[in-house]
Parts: C-alpha cells; structure tokens; sequence
C-alpha cells in the first residue's frame, strides 16, 4: 500500500504545451512535446503517445500535468525529460490528465 510519503516524493506540476512535432523515430506512434512550467522549472521536453487522440495544433496551448523528477529517459534520438500523465480510454488511448484553466500558476505543484 503506497503512503502519503510516497506520493510526496512525486513532483507533479502544471505546465503549458508550447510545441508539439511529430516523433517518426519512435517505436510506437507519439508526438515530442516541450512543455513550459513557469519560471523555475522552464520549458522541459517530453515523448507522450497522445496521435490518436490528438493533433498537434490541439495540443499548442493546452495544460497538462506532469511528472517532473523522474530521471531522464532516452527515447531513440530524444531525451524525455518529464512523465505527461494521462488516462486511457475504452479503447486504451491515451487522455491527457488536465485542470482546468481558472488561473492556475504554470509551475503549480499537485497536491
């Protein structure tokens, strides 16, 4: 059973999509994104399998949330940097996980 200590050790925060391209080197269909969370953290990139649900006009501008101190990860010639969370749905695609836009800070940690 995880504890509260365990979920306080996941950096979670609110950031800003402010580019997505496409992602052909990637084993499974996915976009590469960078995302903007605030002025501590900056701009962090991201590989998120998000291409049946989503294009990537819809996603310039969008709020997701993230993991932020998990360990980089390599995903063939791009570093992944940040875990974007997201849901499946009936079909097992990916939904991104996203607050709404009611003046939450980019940057803002969940808790």
């Amino acid at each position: 059973m995880a504890t509260m200590e365990d979920f306080d050790r996941l950096d979670i925060r609110l950031g800003r999509v402010v580019e997505a391209a496409d992602f052909p080197e990637a084993r499974k269909p996915a976009y590469k994104l960078w995302i903007d969370f605030g002025e501590e953290l900056g701009v962090k990139k991201s590989s998120a399998q998000l291409t049946a649900l989503y294009s990537k006009e819809e996603l310039q501008g969008k709020l997701v949330l993230a993991v932020v101190n998990f360990p980089p990860r390599q995903i063939g010639p791009f570093m992944s940097e940040v875990l974007t969370l997201g849901v499946p749905d009936e079909r097992g695609e990916v939904v991104l996980i996203a607050p709404d836009d009611r003046g939450a800070v980019l940057g803002g940690r969940l808790f």
